[in-house]
């Protein structure tokens, strides 16, 4: 490997590591990750001159968020694992530890697939025991955030230990059970929402919550693996302190202590054996030295924890043959594919990872071009992240690769195919398949804002034949009392209440309106930016795609998807509809201020008398721009309580710091 090519591997590991420790997401599984992690160590064994201080093999995790709580810099360093990925690796480890000390033995443990966190315990006085004072993630290694409400909320967390310490300090890993990813995954799909990518990754998500009964609802677990720091006596071995903490009530990770290095494997073999039975996901199996004073004598860097060993087990794989593919369509009427699948062997679900998997998703057409997918291939299929079942190589190719249709699944509308892209499209708004999400998202709080009226009676009006489109919403009023008497959107005074928040959101405006109507790519700032522009539907409407390119933000993409979107004659048809229902189709044109004129402000904090939003648009509104970030382009920053690293900034880069009152008076009111 070259030093052009070795720079490029630590671009593209330091980009999947944002997106893990600090995003909460991936884009590639933990094996993919390990790969590449394996190709930067070996390049930089044969070349130790590259390596820097922030190479991503020098690096422990993310960095710390404020997102719930302070930052906390940690007493002891939340360091990794250094990992291995053979068994004769860990053999020569186990034989490294006993060359030095023959007396060595080893506590081998599941290797939880969550984020780490540590607990400190106070003594207190009024019952001689340890108390939950502070609870940490891991952040960079080093510094972290204070977490403690959400942890208090876990029931894993001990709030006390009837241990007659000073001090204790505990570091164990938070996970979410696939019980409780499924059931959050299939909210957000119900609610028309992005469901998360793995566990572990929702588990990072809620444990930075700002809202602990968030973090309650979601229902995290924790598991106990070290003991950080406490008395010698009670450091003194990893098996005897974990299992003294069992007795007292604390859930610790399954441990077993072995003597030699047939023994440590046979366990990592058990280990991975329950794989498929358990109800969260490991990644692994750690091996520790159990007298924990012998660990200082076989340090790994400066980024990996002494005396410590994780194997990692290859992600499994299985044949299956597809038995069907089931074309969907969802709320913006893109067309997707989803592949029924059957064990080759036994053409029963197949067993993988612990659960049943009979379907996969099969993402584009281009996907299924690229893997050669259609009726009656043999697949390879693991899970990405350990969860998301996926197609990862062809072993048979069917007789015929699958292609879409040319018209919609369910209503037969002719399909387009979005330029540049393998996506198709449904682009009828009165599509059945499409309408309870569609109209859910037309009365949701971003949109019209018509409050009661959700997807759950949304579904009941579909159902009851009274909503096929998103002007019969504001004929409801019609059919008031066969709603009441039906029970269908609730009793009385409910059906009044929301039949009169029907009748208020015709004077949500434009921006809105335009937002509701759930164009491809059109949210509600692209919404805000064509209206100032053009200040009415009927302008964006009849605009043309030259116009469209013409302003700001709005690019050849979305402005097909606006052309494409207002072309068809039964969008024209609503647009009328809607206009004769009384709903605000034009935005009074506003003069705007020039008090601020070519200022970019930032505001940052709570401000006392002015929303986020409010204070953004006092800017915009006279001749200011508000921005997300603060930058040397940045003229003022506006704080209120509680600012954080935009504070911290401004003031190194000299920027004016001012008040809400300050802004007010520049602007003029």
């Amino acid at each position: 490997m070259n030093y052009e090519n070795y720079k490029a591997l630590c671009i593209k590991i330091n980009y999947h590591m944002d997106l893990y420790y600090n995003k909460n997401t991936n884009e590639i599984s933990d094996y993919e990750y390990d790969q590449l992690m394996q190709q930067l160590k070996q390049a930089e064994r044969e070349h130790p001159e590259w390596v820097t201080p922030d190479s991503p093999s020098q690096k422990i995790g993310g960095s710390a968020k404020r997102e719930a709580g302070v930052k906390v810099t940690h007493r002891v360093p939340m360091l990794s694992i250094e990992d291995v990925f053979n068994k004769t690796d860990v053999t020569a480890y186990v034989t490294k530890v006993k060359s030095v000390h023959p007396d060595a033995v080893f506590s081998v443990e599941r290797k939880i697939d969550g984020l780490s966190m540590t607990l400190r315990y106070q003594h207190s006085d009024a019952d001689g025991f340890l108390h939950l004072a502070l609870a940490e993630t891991r952040g960079d290694g080093h510094i972290g955030e204070d977490v403690t409400l959400n942890a208090r909320v876990i029931p894993d967390v001990k709030e006390v230990i009837e241990l007659p310490f000073e001090y204790l300090e505990l570091r164990g890993e938070v996970y979410m059970s696939h019980d409780d990813f499924f059931k959050y995954n299939d909210s957000m799909e119900e609610q028309g929402k992005k469901p998360a990518a793995n566990p572990r990754n929702l588990a990072a998500g809620t444990l930075r919550q700002l809202d602990p009964r968030i973090t309650k609802e979601r229902g995290l677990r924790m598991f106990i693996f070290n003991v950080q720091d406490g008395p010698a006596e009670f450091m003194a071995s990893q098996t005897k302190a974990l299992d003294t903490l069992r007795e007292k009530g604390v859930p610790v990770v399954f441990h077993k202590k072995c003597a030699t290095a047939d023994e440590v494997l046979s366990v990592i073999d058990e280990i991975g054996s329950t794989r498929d039975g358990l109800d969260f996901d490991i990644d692994g199996a750690v091996v520790k030295i159990d007298q924990v004073a012998y660990r200082a004598d076989f340090p790994a860097g400066a980024k990996y924890s002494a005396g410590h060993i994780a194997f990692k087990y290859p992600p499994e794989e299985k044949r299956v043959v597809m038995d069907e593919i089931e074309e969907t369509v969802g709320r913006t009427g893109k067309i997707g594919f989803i592949g029924h699948i059957s064990d080759e062997k036994t053409r029963k679900p197949v067993r993988l990872n612990g659960t049943n998997v009979s379907r996969v998703t099969l993402h584009n057409q281009d996907y299924i071009r690229e893997n050669r997918i259609g009726i009656g291939g043999v697949y390879l299929l693991k899970k990405s992240g350990d969860i998301i079942p996926k197609i990862s190589g062809t072993v048979k190719d069917p007789d015929h690769i699958f292609t879409v249709e040319s018209d919609c699944p369910v209503c037969h509308h002719p399909l387009i195919k979005e330029e540049d892209t393998a996506d198709y499209y449904c682009v009828n708004p009165s599509c059945p398949s499409q309408l309870v999400r569609t109209l859910s998202y037309f009365t949701s709080r971003g949109c019209m804002d018509i409050a009661g009226l959700g997807e759950k009676q949304v579904k009941n009006l579909i159902d009851a034949g009274l909503l096929k489109s998103f002007s019969d919403i504001y004929r409801l009023k019609d059919h008031r009392d066969g709603l009441i008497a039906a029970g269908i959107i609730g009793r009385e005074k409910n059906t009044d209440k929301i039949l009169a928040a029907i009748e208020a959101s015709k004077q949500q405006g434009p921006v809105r309106l335009l937002t509701a109507l759930g164009i491809r790519n059109v949210g509600g700032r692209t919404a805000q930016t064509l209206i100032d522009h053009f200040h009415s539907i009927d302008a964006v409407m009849n605009a043309s795609k030259e116009e469209l390119v013409e302003i700001p933000d709005v690019g050849e993409t979305i402005a097909d998807d606006i052309v494409s979107f207002f072309a068809e004659d039964d969008t024209k048809e609503l647009v009328k509809e809607l206009k004769d229902e009384g709903l605000l189709m034009e935005e009074a044109i506003e003069e705007k201020g020039a008090s601020l004129e070519g200022l970019t402000i930032v505001v940052t904090g709570t401000l006392p008398t002015l929303s986020r939003n409010e204070a953004k648009e006092l800017i915009e509104k006279n001749g200011g721009r508000c921005t997300g970030s603060v930058s040397k382009k940045t003229d003022y920053l506006v704080a209120g309580e509680a600012a954080g690293s935009k504070l911290t900034k401004a003031r190194q880069l000299g920027i004016p710091v001012i008040s809400e009152a300050d802004l007010i008076a520049m602007a003029g009111r």
